[in-house]
C-alpha cells in the first residue's frame, strides 16, 4: 500500500532517479541538493532522520504501528519521501520539504 501511494504521489514510473551517498553523521541530516537539468537550476530539500524503536510507547509492538506513532509528531512542513531499511535499533526515514514536493509533482504532470 505505501509503495503504491508513493508511486502515485511522485509518479516514479516516469521520474528519473539518482542515488547520492550521505556520510553517516549523528542527528538529523538536512540535505540541500541543487541540480541543473537542461540548463534549469532547481533546489531540492531533504531531511533524513533516524527513528529509534525504543522511543515508541510500545517498543515491542508492531513496527508499522511504531513508525505511524513516531511520524504523527513530525513537522508538517516536511512529507515522508522514503522509508529506509530498518535495523534492530532504528529505521531511517527521508522527508522532502513541501516546497520541493511541489516541484517534484509539477515536473511529473
Amino acid at each position: 500500500m505505501a509503495t503504491f501511494l508513493w508511486k502515485r504521489l511522485y509518479n516514479i514510473n516516469t521520474m528519473s532517479h539518482i542515488v547520492i551517498p550521505i556520510p553517516p553523521l549523528p542527528g538529523k541530516q538536512e540535505i540541500e541538493v541543487e541540480v541543473t537539468i537542461n540548463n534549469q537550476k532547481q533546489q531540492l530539500h531533504y531531511r533524513v532522520e533516524l527513528f529509534y524503536w525504543d522511543d515508541c510507547s510500545n517498543p515491542m509492538g508492531h513496527r508499522a504501528d511504531c513508525i505511524s506513532e513516531m511520524l504523527s509528531h513530525h513537522d508538517p512542513e516536511w512529507t515522508v519521501y522514503y522509508i529506509g531499511a530498518p535495523t534492530d535499533k532504528f529505521v531511517p526515514i527521508t522527508f522532502v520539504s513541501k516546497e520541493s514536493r511541489k516541484l517534484l509533482q509539477r515536473v511529473n504532470v
